[in-house]
């Protein structure tokens, strides 16, 4: 599927990818910042580099000249990444001021984001709070003292909630409330959390606790007996496969209805594509199409999307080969 993205983004992809002068992809040598976000081995990281023009007396007055940031991502993430630059050096913001540029800041300067590819301005806001925090302990500036809490440590402290993604229960709620996120699939849309296996979405402790959590959801009242197995009747359960053995023809079938309601529609929320080619006892023959064809975490996509939500929805011994 092609995403719908404003002319300005497509200008600043072009031009960035083809080096134009006035673009920022590369690297700062002995930069006076630096930081980096995100994971190369599912497709979306940012290192972010800047040097700055030192006050003599006043750290706090220190300009950032330059801006350079290296990605593996998107048009999306390339784009973002060059507003942050743009943003940052035509203001002349110290480090500080530039704290203060919020992923919206990001998207307004591009004319728009699709909703699916927000997560990438989320990304250069956070590559940019490291880089800052690494100039603080550089130039002996106590962010602490300015009230500044910029969460360099969340990730190695907390507790890790997306295991595809490495993503901790600090860093996740508070991108939450941040970001205003209510949902599961916002949570997905904009930092990536539960894009991936889907086991953290409703695990105790996972995303949908979370959500509780944060905005106080009313947990007291009792949840609603579920029915035992005794109970259901023999046409329900021939219905949905309980407690038979599939026929082949069934099996596969059922397999097909997990792609079309779960695995589909979070492989296309990133521009790719899925195909069953063919079924053959416990073995899934998929083909990988659109961005995930040639993508650096297709594997990951394989094992942690595609044969995961297999194994959980129809048969744990289910094995995927890409064709």
């Amino acid at each position: 599927m092609a995403w719908e993205y404003s002319e300005k983004t497509k200008k600043l992809f072009m031009d960035a990818v083809h080096g134009q002068p006035g673009t920022h992809i590369g690297e700062i040598e002995n930069p006076d910042g630096f930081g980096e976000h995100g994971s190369i081995a599912c497709g979306d990281s940012l290192r972010f580099t800047f040097r700055v023009e030192k006050h003599p007396v006043n750290p706090l007055q220190d300009i950032i000249t330059e801006a350079r940031y290296l990605t593996f991502g998107c048009t999306s993430a390339i784009a973002a990444s060059e507003a942050l630059c743009a943003l940052i050096e035509g203001k002349r913001l110290t480090p500080v001021e530039s704290l203060k540029i919020t992923n919206q800041d990001i998207v307004d300067y591009l004319d728009g984001l699709p909703e699916q590819k927000i997560h990438c301005s989320v990304m250069g806001a956070e590559a940019l709070e490291a880089a800052v925090f690494n100039w603080a302990q550089k130039r002996g500036v106590s962010l602490d003292s300015l009230e500044i809490d910029i969460h360099a440590t969340e990730q190695e402290e907390g507790r890790v909630v997306c295991k595809c993604f490495t993503l901790t229960e600090p860093y996740i709620k508070r991108k939450i409330k941040e970001l205003n996120l209510k949902t599961i699939p916002e949570i997905t849309g904009a930092i990536k959390a539960g894009g991936a296996c889907l086991s953290c979405h409703h695990t105790p402790g996972g995303l949908q606790d979370l959500l509780d959590e944060v905005w106080g959801t009313d947990k007291t009242q009792p949840l609603p007996s579920l029915p035992l197995l005794t109970d259901i009747p023999i046409a329900t359960k021939r219905a949905v496969g309980i407690g038979e053995t599939l026929s082949p023809f069934q099996f596969a079938k059922k397999i097909e209805k997990v792609f079309d309601e779960y695995v589909r529609p979070m492989i296309r929320k990133d521009g790719g594509n899925v195909e069953l080619v063919d079924v053959k006892e416990t073995t899934v023959y998929v083909e990988l199409q659109g961005a995930c064809a040639n993508c650096a975490g297709a594997g990951q996509t394989l094992k942690y999307l595609v044969e995961k939500t297999l194994k959980d929805q129809v048969d744990e011994n289910i094995r995927v080969v890409q064709v």
